[in-house]
Order: structure tokens, then C-alpha cells, then sequence
């Protein structure tokens, strides 16, 4: 192949913007939480919160409700990798828009499989690496500035792919027919994501409000269901995960890393117009 056959991995200039504001994101909402246990997520939390950690000192309580939120963020995360079904060591496993990598390690402790990250952004990829080598684990653990619709990597050679909270920057149909390549069949897809509800007639104000905060485009959960049976996948397991995540966002309004989008989260979760949905599917 010459240099001239390499596609690049930024295609379009949306792919473009969207690498340039996860390059630049500093946000203490993922810095913050990643360093109570050096495992950062790029994704919210589900489950009650204690609520003891707003009644906490004053001079510890912001502490105390950063680590409840990191610990809410992980069991999200817990929860994702309990459906990718039977992972064995010798299994290959891909983390689609993977940030920067919790996942992707909390599955190789769990699993000892390989695993590989793959983000646009190359801040996260190099920062993701570098926590690899810094626990030791980067042999099985890896991350790649490449893009998920088309990245590079072996028909076949995954057992299962997940995206946790990335599915809506790119096109689900050309997400899963790539996905669909990528994993042998029996394999397993998972995703957590949040859509808006077709019953409602469209996206809500605050869901657009959402979209503008993180320069993404919300699917409807139709969609999903829709681009998976297309590309093969038959789903397993679908968990509506919506009230289990409105403590998270409870809690985070009350803390220091709070960025200003927790309202139209809340607002679309309870007025019924946005969902965050677990999907579990099988490749066929």
C-alpha cells in the first residue's frame, strides 16, 4: 500500500470539529473524577447516590460528592461489560471512541483479553496510552487514532465492540456495518447511549440543547434498532437505564465540576423526551 492509498482519518469537516474539541477538552468533570482512582471515564453514572456526601464537612464535601460521582460513572461502565457475554483471554475486544480508556482497562481486568481503543482524538489516545504503560498493562491494552467507521483492523478478529456514550457522532448505519466486520459472528455489540424518544414527535428543546453542548447529533431509538437489524445484529438485551441515571445528574448539579448542561439532562429525562438505553446485540 503507498502513501497515497493510506486514508486519513479525519474524513469530513465535522470529523474535524469534533477531534478539535475532544483535543482541547480539559474539563474538570473528567480530570477531576479520573484522579480519585487514575481510571477515567468519558461518561455519566447510574445507580442511587449516598446521601450522605451532601451533609459531608464543608471542606471535604465537594470531595466526597466527586468520588460518589466517579464511583456511579464506573458502575455505568460495570454494568456494560456485564453484557458482552462469555469473554475468554484469548478474545480480542474493541472500545469504539473509547476517551480517555477506563473501559477499556476495567475490561482487560476483568476479562484479561486483549483490548483496543480507537479515538479521534489524538490528546486522548495519548493520554489513554500512557496510563497502559503506567499500569503495567499496555501488552493487551492499547488505544489508536483511527476512525471507528473504517478502522483498519482484521474482518472478523473481535469477539465484541462496545461504544459507551459515542454512538451519536457518527452515522449508526455505517457504525454497525463496520462494527458487523469487525466481529465474528456470535459475537456481542454493546452500547449505553442516550436518544430521544420518537414518541414525542422529534428532539426536545433540551435535547438540542445537549446536542449544541457536545457538538453531536442524538439519534432516535428507533434508529438504533433499525441500523442494527440491517447490518446483522439481533438484540439480546435492552435495559432502560433512564431513571437509574437521573441521580447522577442530581448529584453532579450539586458539585464543583458541575458544567451547566446538567438541567436540560435532567429536564429531557423527566419530561420523557430523551432515554439512556443499554442495547445488547448479537452478531448473526
Amino acid at each position: 500500500m503507498t502513501t497515497a492509498d493510506v486514508k486519513p482519518v479525519l474524513r469530513t469537516d465535522y470529523q474535524r470539529s469534533v477531534a478539535d474539541y475532544w483535543n482541547k477538552e480539559k474539563d474538570p468533570v473528567n480530570i477531576k473524577l479520573g484522579e480519585v482512582d487514575d481510571l477515567y471515564h468519558h461518561h455519566y453514572g447510574i445507580g442511587g447516590y449516598d446521601p450522605a456526601v451532601l451533609h459531608a464537612p464543608v471542606e471535604v464535601r465537594d470531595q466526597a460528592i466527586i468520588a460518589e460521582l466517579h464511583r456511579l460513572e464506573t458502575a455505568q461502565a460495570d454494568v456494560l461489560l456485564d453484557h458482552l457475554g462469555d469473554i475468554r483471554p484469548e478474545d480480542r475486544l474493541m472500545d469504539a471512541g473509547c476517551g480517555r480508556g477506563g473501559t477499556s482497562i476495567m475490561a482487560n481486568q476483568r476479562f484479561g483479553c486483549r483490548v483496543d481503543g480507537v479515538s479521534i482524538s489524538e490528546t486522548q489516545v495519548e493520554f489513554a496510552n500512557g496510563e497502559a504503560r503506567r499500569r503495567g498493562v499496555d501488552d493487551k491494552v492499547r488505544y489508536h487514532f483511527k476512525n471507528m467507521l473504517d478502522t483498519g483492523f482484521e474482518t472478523g478478529s473481535m469477539r465484541g465492540i462496545w461504544n459507551n456514550e459515542s454512538t451519536m457522532y457518527v452515522d449508526l448505519h455505517q457504525l454497525f456495518a463496520a462494527h458487523a466486520r469487525l466481529i465474528a459472528p456470535g459475537g456481542r455489540y454493546v452500547t449505553i447511549t442516550g436518544c430521544y424518544n420518537d414518541v414525542t414527535g422529534g428532539r426536545s428543546r433540551a435535547v438540542s440543547q445537549i446536542d449544541q453542548h457536545y457538538i453531536c447529533n442524538i439519534h432516535a431509538r428507533s434508529t438504533y434498532f433499525k441500523a442494527l437489524a440491517d447490518n446483522g445484529f439481533v438484540p439480546i438485551n435492552v435495559v432502560d437505564l433512564t431513571a437509574a441515571t437521573i441521580p447522577y445528574w442530581e448529584l453532579r448539579a450539586e458539585s464543583s465540576v458541575a458544567t451547566g448542561i446538567e438541567d436540560p439532562f435532567l429536564t429531557a429525562y423527566r419530561e420523557g423526551s430523551f432515554h439512556y438505553l443499554l442495547i445488547a446485540a448479537d452478531r448473526i
